[in-house]
């Protein structure tokens, strides 16, 4: 029987950064189409840009650590 290889720190960063991107870019994509408040740069909608980079940044942490957990 073989010992069970521990998951890098990195898997659970690119979890987490995934995870809190998802979320962050739904809620920008609803606010695109039902705007709730007005501020002087909402036409830039910076909750979908960011919640995009964070879940790219994500996948980018999240699927070399599984690869590599894997192997």
């Amino acid at each position: 029987m073989s010992t069970p290889k521990m998951l890098s720190i990195w898997f659970f960063v690119g979890l987490m950064l995934t995870i809190l991107g998802a979320l962050i870019l739904a809620m920008g994509i609803y606010y695109a189409f039902v705007p709730q408040t007005r501020t002087v740069l909402a036409h830039l909608n910076p909750s979908l840009w960011w919640g995009a980079i964070m879940l790219v940044a994500g996948l980018l942490f999240l699927v070399p650590s599984w690869i590599q957990h894997n192997k």
